[in-house]
C-alpha cells in the first residue's frame, strides 16, 4: 500500500480528497494536515510515501514545503501537487522542486484516480528495473502521461466515452472483458467491444486471448504498464 498524506488548509476538502484516495486500489490515508507546519511534522514522524499538496497554506506555501522536504536529510515523501494555483509561475516550481503531478483544482475523481493509478503504475515499474535502458526510460515517462488517445475519433465513436473506455482498462489491476469495460462505463457490450476494438487497432489498448477448456477463446484487455 502507498502511504498518502493529505495537506489542505481547508478541512471539509481534505477530507474530500482523503476519500477520493482511500477509493484507488493500492493506497492508504495515514493522515490529514492543514498547515505546512503540520504537513513537515507528519512526515517526519510518519515517512509517508506520497503527498497530495495544496499550495496555499496558512502559514507557508507548499512550494515551500516541497524546499524544505529537498533539504532534509530525513525521508522525503513524493509530492502530487493537488491546488487552485494556475499560474505558470508555480506550475514550473512545482515541477523544478520535483512534484510528480500537478492537479488544479476543482477537479472530479477521475482526473485524480488517473494520476494516482499512474504513480501507482510507475512505482511498480521502477521496482522491478535495476538498470533501464532508453525503451525503458520512454515507457516510464509514459506512465505519468497515460496511454494517448487517437487525435481525431473515427465517425460513430464519440471522444468522451472513448476516454472512459480508456480509463476503464486503465484503472484495473487485471485484464477486463467487453462486459465487464460495459458495466464499468454505462454502455452496451457491443457498443464496448467496438470501442476497444478502436482502441486496440490505435494501439492504445492490448488485447489477450484467454483460452478454456471448450468453446472459444474469451476476448480480456488491458493496457501495459
Amino acid at each position: 500500500m502507498i502511504s498518502t498524506l493529505v495537506v489542505d488548509d481547508d478541512y471539509r476538502v481534505a477530507g474530500i480528497h482523503a476519500a477520493y484516495v482511500a477509493k484507488v486500489d493500492g493506497f492508504a490515508v495515514v493522515g490529514q494536515a492543514h498547515t505546512a507546519a503540520e504537513a513537515l511534522e507528519f512526515t517526519a514522524a510518519h515517512a509517508p510515501d506520497l503527498m497530495l499538496l495544496d499550495l496555499y497554506l496558512p502559514d507557508a506555501d507548499g512550494l515551500s514545503v516541497m524546499r524544505r522536504l529537498g533539504e532534509t536529510e530525513g525521508h522525503r515523501p513524493d509530492v502530487l501537487a493537488v491546488t487552485a494555483a494556475r499560474d505558470i509561475t508555480s506550475v514550473r516550481t512545482a515541477i523544478q522542486l520535483g512534484a510528480v503531478n500537478y492537479l488544479v483544482k476543482p477537479f472530479r475523481f477521475a482526473a485524480l484516480r488517473d494520476r494516482l493509478v499512474a504513480y501507482r503504475d510507475l512505482r511498480a515499474r521502477l521496482t522491478e528495473l535495476e538498470e533501464a535502458d532508453q525503451e525503458d526510460v520512454d515507457g516510464i515517462l509514459g506512465l505519468l502521461r497515460g496511454p494517448a488517445l487517437p487525435p481525431v475519433p473515427a465517425k460513430g465513436h464519440s471522444a468522451p466515452t472513448l476516454a472512459l473506455v480508456r480509463d476503464a482498462i486503465r484503472g484495473a489491476d487485471h485484464d477486463l472483458s467487453a462486459a465487464e469495460v460495459a458495466a464499468l462505463v454505462g454502455i452496451s457490450r457491443p457498443t464496448a467491444q467496438r470501442y476497444l476494438a478502436y482502441l486496440v487497432q490505435h494501439g492504445v489498448v492490448r488485447l489477450q486471448l484467454r483460452y478454456g477448456s471448450t468453446g472459444r477463446p474469451e476476448h480480456r484487455y488491458r493496457i501495459d504498464r
